[in-house]
């Protein structure tokens, strides 16, 4: 499998550390960041630190990172990373969050698809949860429906009976995001969400997103599912 070196830094108003790591694509499991310096993870090194920002910055391709607990599994911060030498202060924010002894910083980066295809993640939030969702190799301009980072369900199968708030779309690097569809069981497409570009494009809003729709209130039925339509060529 492929890896790719990421980097994040991680602090507040009176200091801050760099955690890095060669992590493997397509994956959460083994991607634990250490600090550059002590090589210690993140509940070890600063404890009960409260942080305010996370710049996470990969090679290619595109990347998610969160804070869990490593006993409880609880996620208390989470975000997407930015091309390295494209990070914006203002689009860094989090929490405030105060680190456990137990806490880890880990990421799931996702390399770069050749040729007119797109790999895309989404971190989307329901009165369930948030997850990570994911789809690799997305033909240009076809609907294809994400499906869970971990278990690899569809929106239905995953959050049934949940109502869906809020949509997060990162596409890899160069690539635009053209719309979001929430399609039910039959086909008929419940609501279409328009996307665009980011990082260096033109007309880019962000380094981390191509889509940030927050709001929504749909609750999801049996057999629905959530599709990106993209396009590689700008």
């Amino acid at each position: 499998m492929s890896t790719q070196g990421v980097e994040i830094t991680v602090g507040n108003s009176s200091m801050s550390k760099v955690f890095t790591d060669t992590a493997t694509d397509n994956q959460w499991s083994g991607n634990v960041l250490t600090d550059s310096i002590a090589g210690q993870s993140l509940g070890i090194l600063i404890p009960n630190a409260t942080l305010t920002y996370a710049q996470a910055g990969y090679n290619s391709g595109g990347l998610a990172f969160r804070i869990q607990n490593a006993q409880t599994l609880q996620v208390t911060a989470r975000g997407f990373g930015v091309l390295n030498g494209q990070y914006c202060m203002s689009e860094s924010g989090i929490g405030p969050v105060r680190v456990s002894p137990n806490d880890i910083l880990t990421v799931y980066p996702i390399p770069a698809s050749a040729g007119a295809a797109s790999n895309v993640l989404a971190w989307v939030e329901t009165t369930k949860g948030t997850e990570l969702m994911q789809t690799l190799g997305a033909d240009d301009g076809a609907a294809v429906a994400l499906t869970t980072a971990i278990n690899n369900q569809t929106l239905g199968d995953a959050f049934f009976n949940s109502v869906l708030r809020s949509v997060k779309v990162q596409v890899q690097d160069g690539h635009s995001l053209t719309q979001v569809q929430v399609v039910d069981e039959m086909g008929g497409i419940v609501l279409t969400l328009q996307g665009g570009f980011r990082g260096a494009s033109t007309g880019s809003r962000s380094n981390q997103y191509n889509l940030d729709a927050s709001g929504i209130g749909i609750r999801i039925g049996k057999g629905w599912s959530l599709k990106v339509v993209c396009k590689s060529d700008e």
